[in-house]
């Protein structure tokens, strides 16, 4: 078990967003920033129109990365973000398109 003192602890969340978030480099900008906040995991767009995203990395992080995802890139329009506390146990070493 990690030392919380010395490592973070990993959390993993399942991120569902919604508005015009098709069509719209959402996807691309989310890979940027997932860089930028240190966030592992994935993207990718859903059937009806959302986006989807599986988040991990230390909670104040994912925070950062959440900000953000309620503004999305600019020629987004961001209705609603879902979050979820994921059961995938897997542990992603980077963040990726889907």
């Amino acid at each position: 078990m990690p030392d919380p003192i010395t490592e973070p602890v990993t959390e993993t969340i399942e991120v569902i967003v919604r508005g015009k978030v098709q069509q719209v480099g959402f996807r691309d900008a989310a890979v940027r920033h997932a860089h930028l906040y240190a966030v592992n995991g994935w993207v990718r767009n859903a059937p009806d129109g959302s986006v989807e995203l599986l988040l991990q990395g230390p909670i104040n992080q994912i925070d950062e990365f959440l900000s953000w995802l309620h503004r999305g890139p600019e020629q987004a329009r961001v209705e609603s973000v879902d979050t979820f506390m994921s059961q995938d146990e897997r542990m992603y070493q980077h963040f990726q398109l889907r």
